[in-house]
């Protein structure tokens, strides 16, 4: 068994799913110890966070700084939550339909340490019925953005018609990759924006507040990109990817998700994201994304709750819309 996951791991390593659509570079693979990492990233931290302070009492000795003015440089020298790193957990597929799925789900999480998520809503899921006339869905997910979690457009119907004189690789992404559910994979921006747009303002409509996009399975084309910014949401994901749509940084940060539809993909979904998630370690955010059907399978669902109790001690469990907010104000400060 040892040697099948060593051949594996190396195979992952050299394959197509270890290259970034975004950079075109392979993941970098490292013996580096986490903890050597942990330590070498406080100190740099520690370090800057002195010479702020430092830097703050020299200024106040020579003009006299009020107490409020100093105080603004506190934030820097707090160590223990400023050296925290983040952990994402989104639910998506989230409809009427996967609402109990999803409500044992959350329960669960919350009693790993998660307490926020962020929940992918489809306005219209396979074209069951749009999610208003569910009134008890609409106040279940009222009550959930209370509680801190975040929702977030995750296309509008989900699935994607196949279509005539589809390549190769089309065919491959949409069709054996997406199972057809990648909607807005080649969609026209005039149909992505008026969906986005659609979802957005029913969302509002009943007192929920969308600030982000996500493509189902992450296909999101050009256009559709686009699409999004222009509908005023704030981010969208990819599967390596978070992008801010307002500044257009994009940050690097692969997620874990699962293939459950047969047992050879549950049993590869399983060896490729143990490898995954010893790489993903040092990362300063971890992304991991569940669908309803992942808790139906008991060694899947056993692997997930084991990766977030694994994270939680080290990270912050937070939502897209959070971490994205964090990143401008760190980015603000270094300016």
């Amino acid at each position: 068994m040892s040697r099948l996951f060593a051949k594996l791991s190396k195979w992952l390593r050299h394959s197509w799913i270890g290259f970034s659509e975004d950079d075109a570079k392979p993941l970098q693979w490292t013996n580096i110890r986490r903890r050597s990492r942990i330590c070498l990233v406080n100190a740099l931290r520690t370090t800057r966070s002195t010479f702020c302070l430092v830097q703050s009492c020299r200024g106040a000795e020579n003009s006299r700084v009020n107490t409020i003015a100093a105080t603004e440089f506190l934030p820097l020298v707090v160590p223990a939550e400023a050296a925290k790193d983040f952990v994402v957990v989104s639910l998506h597929d989230v409809a009427p339909s996967s609402q109990q799925v999803a409500t044992t789900i959350l329960s669960e999480l919350t009693h790993c340490g998660v307490r926020v998520c962020s929940l992918l809503v489809v306005p219209d899921y396979h074209h069951q019925g749009f999610f208003t006339k569910d009134r008890q869905f609409v106040a279940w997910l009222r009550g959930l953005e209370a509680d801190g979690h975040e929702i977030v457009i995750h296309g509008y119907f989900h699935e994607r018609p196949r279509r005539a004189k589809e390549s190769l690789r089309d065919q491959f992404l949409t069709r054996f990759y997406a199972q057809n559910e990648g909607e807005f994979y080649d969609i026209a921006y005039n149909e992505a924006l008026r969906r986005i747009v659609t979802a957005r303002d029913e969302l509002l409509a009943h007192g929920l507040k969308p600030r982000g996009f996500v493509a189902p399975a992450w296909l999101l084309s050009e256009e559709a990109e686009r699409a999004a910014h222009d509908a005023q949401m704030e981010y969208t994901t990819r599967l390596r990817t978070v992008c801010d749509l307002r500044s257009g940084n994009v940050f690097p940060a692969r997620t874990l998700v699962y293939s459950v539809r047969n047992s050879w993909r549950r049993g590869v979904s399983r060896l490729w994201n143990a490898t995954l998630f010893r790489f993903l370690k040092g990362r300063s955010l971890l992304r991991i994304s569940i669908h309803p059907p992942d808790h139906s399978h008991p060694r899947i669902w056993k692997q997930i709750t084991e990766f977030i109790e694994g994270s939680v001690g080290s990270r912050t469990p937070t939502t897209y819309q959070e971490w994205i907010a964090e990143q401008r104000l760190k980015r603000g400060r270094e300016m």
